[in-house]
């Protein structure tokens, strides 16, 4: 083995090379691959360079099991909602407000987005919003790019103040155990401060050039015939489509409830014999039982429901990028501690710079805050640095791979949104760092107030 023979130096140097290599890998292969590249990564740290898997041959479990479980947990749910209609209903629903108020599409749209990840608990519901955004943008001769850049944000940083999310229900978790910080003041600090930065950033991004008759590859593509204008379109709800989202609704109102009643603050059940994680899962495979028995789905096509494949998908790659970064990190502790213990003392805001910059390596919020989250509560983090910079692992846009980024730039066919040569000049990464950088600092306002 590499790990007794080689310096302590050469050896980190090492690890952190595979650490990035795997994930490197798995971007470019782009998808469910980049969970399978974690496995990789994990066999050379685990049997040449002598880390601890942990969920295996160690005492602590570092596999993120608890996160997988409420991801498949409340996909489920959503996806036999969308078998029930109550998906393509909820998209009509936001089209008709959309359309209603065309001019005001740089705002409506992310706040869209944003809304129906913070009911879902996962931002690809976006993908239902992002034609419309795009075609009502086009025939108000806004260019789509805008519009579409802060919903494809704002759903992915909404995640961060979802009551049904598996990050933020791990967050509250670890939170309230070593923090004393409760679900119920995690949202009401994270709900605010990031919707707030969303229609702040298209505020900022509004005042910029939004014509597209003045954008020059649309005028060509125009000319080609390549443009189309599709117009309103005409939905008919299915039988049982308004009964399962009712039904969801009843699922996450049942969730905060519990949550809070269990919360050491609020107290209203002492000694709870069903935990946060076990609650969630229970409540949302409940609500899955009861929209299969009262909307009469088909349960074998839940399997086949583009949630469901986006959301297992998501579990394979917090189980592989999770798992690697959790057995980096905890293999290294003593050295992260030293070294970074006395850097976030001084400097609080630099946990939310690690957690944007590991999130798009980790592709994902809750694997982002499964890995880091323990070694800054390990750190002595205190508890409002730690909820103000929880926005920051929304960072999934900087590298133009993510699957509601490409759909955005599949969707505009005006070509005003598009990737550049040079991978990161592309129309997401401004307002989603601006976003990001906004929330954080409305967290360091509000986190105080609250805690």
């Amino acid at each position: 083995m590499l790990s007794t023979i080689l310096s302590p130096e050469i050896l980190l140097i090492l690890q952190i090379t595979v650490v990035l290599g795997a994930i490197f890998i798995g971007v470019r292969l782009g998808g469910i691959a980049i969970g399978y590249a974690g496995g990789i990564g994990l066999i050379i740290l685990c049997l040449f360079l002598g880390l601890d898997p942990g969920g295996i041959t160690g005492d602590k479990v570092l596999i993120p099991i608890d996160v997988i479980l409420i991801i498949m947990s409340v996909i489920s749910a959503i996806a036999a909602m969308q078998v029930a209609g109550g998906l393509d209903y909820l998209v009509y629903l936001a089209e008709k407000v959309l359309r209603k108020n065309p001019k005001y599409i740089t705002f409506l749209g992310p706040a869209v987005t944003y809304f129906l990840t913070i009911f879902a608990g996962t931002g690809h519901t976006a993908f239902s919003a992002l034609p419309v955004i795009a075609e009502v943008a086009k025939e108000q001769g806004i260019k789509p790019s805008v519009p579409l850049s802060i919903s494809v944000v704002s759903s992915q940083i909404a995640i961060t103040a979802s009551p049904v999310s598996a990050a933020v229900i791990y967050l509250s978790g670890v939170s309230e155990e070593y923090l004393g910080v409760g679900y119920l003041t995690i949202l009401l600090i994270c709900i605010p401060t990031t919707f707030a930065a969303c229609m702040i950033t298209a505020f900022i991004c509004n005042l910029f050039d939004t014509d597209l008759n003045k954008d020059r590859v649309y005028q060509e593509r125009l000319k080609e015939g390549l443009i189309t204008f599709r117009g309103k379109r005409e939905f008919v709800a299915k039988k049982g489509a308004k009964l399962s989202v009712l039904f969801f609704l009843i699922g996450i109102f049942a969730v905060v409830l519990y949550a809070t009643a269990i919360s050491k603050k609020v107290g209203w059940i002492e000694n709870p014999i069903v935990g946060r994680d076990a609650a969630i899962i229970m409540f949302m495979l409940t609500i899955a039982t009861l929209i299969s028995i009262f909307c009469k789905i088909d349960t074998d096509k839940v399997l086949n429901a583009s949630t469901f494949k986006s959301g297992m998908t998501a579990c394979i790659c917090v189980l592989g990028v999770a798992w690697l970064g959790s057995t980096f990190v905890s293999g290294n502790i003593d050295g992260i501690k030293n070294v970074a213990g006395d850097l976030l003392q001084t400097y609080p805001w630099m946990l939310a710079v690690t957690l944007f910059f590991a999130s798009t390596l980790l592709y994902s919020q809750a694997a982002t805050a499964k890995a880091l989250i323990p070694t800054a509560i390990f750190l002595s983090v205190d508890p409002t640095t730690l909820i103000a910079s929880f926005a920051a692992v929304g960072a999934l846009f900087v590298l133009p791979t993510y699957p509601t980024l490409l759909a955005a730039v599949q969707m505009d066919d005006t070509g005003s949104t598009r990737i550049g040569k040079y991978i990161f000049n592309h129309p997401f990464l401004f307002p989603g760092v601006l976003t990001i950088a906004i929330s954080v600092a409305l967290g360091f306002v509000i986190a105080p107030i609250l805690i």
